[in-house]
């Protein structure tokens, strides 16, 4: 999975980023400091891995990873140049999500690009410049493929008719993403990667004497503006949330006592990401390893035994499952056998968050 975080310059992305990813990306109190993306690969924290590990006496701990891309700031202007523009526009079409950091907080000592703090303006600004970049690929592709359906190639037919309600949809100043998509037609969208069609967790960026408080009147103008988008939006301190990154992980805790912080930003954004994606992770275990695997919520058994290698997919015969809470009160996978917990399913099983998960293929 691959995440975007986005935003106007100062308003705390690449602050953000450092904390989540300890990647180091340089941040400073200036526009365009960030100029090519910075990626940063994260654990997903999953505290059942480490459970796992104790009872198998594993070699090697896998979690599930994400993949945060940090991208330049952008601009007014931008789908046409301006700032960073297209270079910008580029790095973003390869995600798979977008983190919108809006800035929630007043600093006089943090400047904001376009002289003061108003969420709302803010948020307007990028999502009009994602889609105008889409409205002027979407134009140009229309314009090309109704040509060739003239000459007799029926097969764009499909294609032109959904181009045609997306571009209806960015005039009227509408994300791609709020067209309503037969099932035929989710292949197509997904190959124009539009920039308005990826969903969106805006994060609310707010000052340090905000937090644990009640939102503040910024925070809920984009929680409203988020529930009316259909998106995710989360609240988080970056600055604090890069403190806590800086410390060694056994001061952490009790820093986040002190705090009154139960849940750390990269916490609640693989939350929101799971959620927004409709994702979740299974398990597999054992003395050479204990591993999560991300799969789509409804994937069925054969599918996510593919995840691990395609052979299992297409040798699958069946799934010996038992629950996660299971094996852990039963002790062992033996004794979870015995108190009849561990399952035997078939290529119609759908598989659930938490399984543990022994496939039986043969190729």
């Amino acid at each position: 999975m691959k995440i975007g975080v986005v935003g106007l310059p100062n308003v705390g992305k690449s602050t953000l980023f450092n904390a989540i990813t300890e990647a180091g990306a340089e941040s400073a109190n200036y526009p365009f400091c960030t100029i090519e993306p910075n990626i940063g690969v994260v654990d997903v924290p999953d505290e059942r891995l480490n459970v796992l590990g104790k009872m198998y006496n594993t070699q090697k701990i896998t979690p599930a990873s994400i993949e945060f891309v940090d991208i330049a700031g952008l601009v007014e202007g931008a789908s046409h140049g301006e700032g960073l523009g297209n270079k910008f526009l580029s790095h973003i079409r390869e995600v798979d999500a977008i983190v919108h950091v809006v800035r929630c907080f007043k600093n006089e000592n943090i400047i904001h690009v376009n002289g003061s703090v108003s969420p709302l303006r803010d948020i307007d600004i990028i999502n009009l410049e994602l889609a105008l970049a889409d409205l002027e690929q979407v134009s140009k592709k229309l314009e090309k493929d109704e040509k060739l359906v003239k000459t007799g190639d029926k097969s764009l037919i499909q294609s032109v008719n959904l181009m045609k309600k997306v571009k209806t949809a960015l005039e009227q100043n509408k994300p791609a993403r709020s067209v309503m998509l037969e099932e035929d037609d989710e292949p197509i969208m997904k190959n124009l990667q539009l920039l308005t069609a990826k969903p969106v967790i805006y994060v609310a960026n707010v000052g340090e004497n905000d937090l644990g408080k009640e939102d503040n009147d910024f925070v809920k103008e984009v929680k409203s503006f988020a529930q009316k988008d259909n998106s995710k939006c989360i609240t988080l301190c970056a600055k604090i949330e890069e403190e806590l990154a800086s410390l060694p992980l056994e001061e952490r805790g009790l820093y986040k006592q002190e705090l009154g912080i139960e849940t750390s930003g990269l916490e609640k954004l693989v939350k929101a990401s799971y959620d927004l994606l409709g994702l979740m992770s299974y398990l597999t275990a054992g003395e050479k390893e204990v591993r999560a695997w991300t799969i789509k919520k409804g994937t069925k058994a054969p599918q996510a035994a593919g995840k691990i290698h395609s052979d299992f997919e297409k040798g699958f015969i069946k799934a010996e499952v038992v629950s996660y809470q299971d094996l852990v009160d039963a002790g062992s996978f033996v004794k979870a056998k015995e108190k009849g917990k561990v399952r035997i399913e078939g290529k119609d099983y759908v598989v659930c968050d938490g399984d543990v998960i022994l496939f039986r293929f043969n190729v």
